[in-house]
C-alpha cells in the first residue's frame, strides 16, 4: 500500500486502531539510518540463499547478502548496497522449486555466483547472520570454502522472540507484526526483511539486533551423551537433547553457566551404574559463534 494514495490523516487513524493493522511494503534505503552514535561501529552482514532443494547434494542458484553497520547499542546506522548473484546448476529445477523461489531454468542458464566478490563481502564483516543459520551456512561455506570459520548469528534462534512480544518465528510473520511486507521467497527480499528486524526499536529498549548479538556471542558447549542406553531417549529427549545420526549420539547446547549443571545431570542419569551406559562419559565441545550452526564434523572422545 503506498502512503501518498490516502490521506496522511487516515493513515494515521487507522494505525491508531486496534482493530486494523496496516502493512507497507518494505524498502530498505542504502545509506545511512539518522539513528545511532558514529563512534565503535561494526558491521554485520546478512546472507540468504534459494537452493535447488535441502538435501546434501542440493546447490546455491540464487546468493543475496548486504552488509550494514552498528553501534555499540546494536542500533543500525548504515546499510549498505545490496548484492545478488545466480548460479547456473547444471540441472533442471523442479516444479516445485520454481513455484517457491520463482527463479526458472531460463532465468540461470549461463549465471555464476562471484566468489571472490562474496567471499570477500562476508570477510568484512564482525559477522554474518541468516533467518536460518544452520541451513545457509552449511551451503554457503560448500561453495565458498574461503568463507569459512566466520561467527555466525542466527535471527531465528538466537532471538527469544516470544519473550520480546512477538508471536512465532517465520520471517514473513515476524515482519507483518511490526507493519510490513514483502516478496516473500527470493534471497534478497528476504534479506532485507532480516535487516528490518535487526533495526526494529523494542518497547522496553534496546533493538532485536542487540538481543540477537548478546545471544550470539556467548560462549556455549556441546555435550554428546554418547554411549546412552537405549531406554533412556525419552528422558534425553524430555531434557532438550536431540539425535545426531552422524555421530549417533544424543546432543544438546549448553551455556556456560549451565556446564557442570548438565555434567551432574548426565552422571547421575546417564552414565550411573544402573543406566548401563557404554560409555565412560560424554563428549564436550566448545562452541563460540564460530562453530555454532556450522557444519557438523564428527564428534571425537576427549
Amino acid at each position: 500500500m503506498r502512503d501518498d494514495i490516502f490521506e496522511p490523516e487516515f493513515l494515521r487513524a487507522i494505525e491508531a486502531r486496534d482493530d486494523y493493522r496496516l502493512l507497507r511494503r518494505l524498502e530498505v534505503a542504502e545509506g545511512l539510518t539518522g539513528v545511532g552514535r558514529r563512534d565503535g561501529t561494526s558491521v554485520g552482514v546478512v546472507v540468504d540463499v534459494e537452493t535447488t532443494g535441502i538435501n546434501d547434494d542440493d546447490v546455491i542458484i540464487e546468493l543475496a547478502l548486504r552488509r550494514f553497520r552498528f553501534d555499540p547499542d546494536g542500533v543500525i546506522v548504515k546499510v549498505d548496497r545490496p548484492y545478488s548473484w545466480l548460479q547456473d546448476p547444471g540441472r533442471e529445477l523442479t516444479p516445485e522449486i520454481v513455484a517457491l523461489t520463482g527463479l526458472t531454468d531460463a532465468d540461470l542458464a549461463g549465471q555464476e555466483i562471484d566468489e571472490g566478490a562474496a567471499t570477500r563481502l562476508l570477510g568484512s564483516a564482525e559477522f554474518v547472520c541468516a533467518h536460518n543459520a544452520p541451513f545457509d551456512r552449511g551451503m554457503v561455506e560448500r561453495r565458498l570454502e574461503d568463507a569459512r570459520g566466520i561467527g555466525w548469528a542466527c535471527s531465528c534462534n538466537d532471538v527469544d522472540w516470544r519473550a520480546i512480544g512477538f508471536d512465532g518465528r517465520s520471517l514473513g510473520w515476524l515482519l507483518a507484526q511490526i507493519g510490513f511486507f514483502h516478496g516473500a521467497h527470493r534471497a534478497g527480499d528476504d534479506v532485507d526483511a532480516v535487516i528490518a528486524l535487526l533495526g526494529h526499536s523494542l518497547p522496553a529498549g534496546g533493538t532485536v539486533l542487540a538481543q540477537m548479538l548478546a545471544r550470539a556471542r556467548e560462549s556455549s558447549w556441546r555435550f554428546g551423551a554418547i554411549g546412552a542406553a537405549f531406554d533412556l531417549k525419552d528422558r534425553l529427549k524430555a531434557r532438550g537433547y536431540r539425535w545426531d545420526g552422524a555421530d549417533r549420539c544424543w546432543w544438546r547446547e549448553v551455556p556456560d553457566a549451565r556446564k557442570s549443571e548438565e555434567e551432574w545431570w548426565l552422571a547421575g542419569h546417564v552414565y550411573s551404574i544402573d543406566a548401563h551406559p557404554k560409555a565412560l562419559g560424554p563428549i564436550i565441545e566448545p562452541v563460540t559463534w564460530r562453530e555454532r550452526y556450522a557444519p557438523r564434523h564428527p564428534m571425537s572422545p576427549l
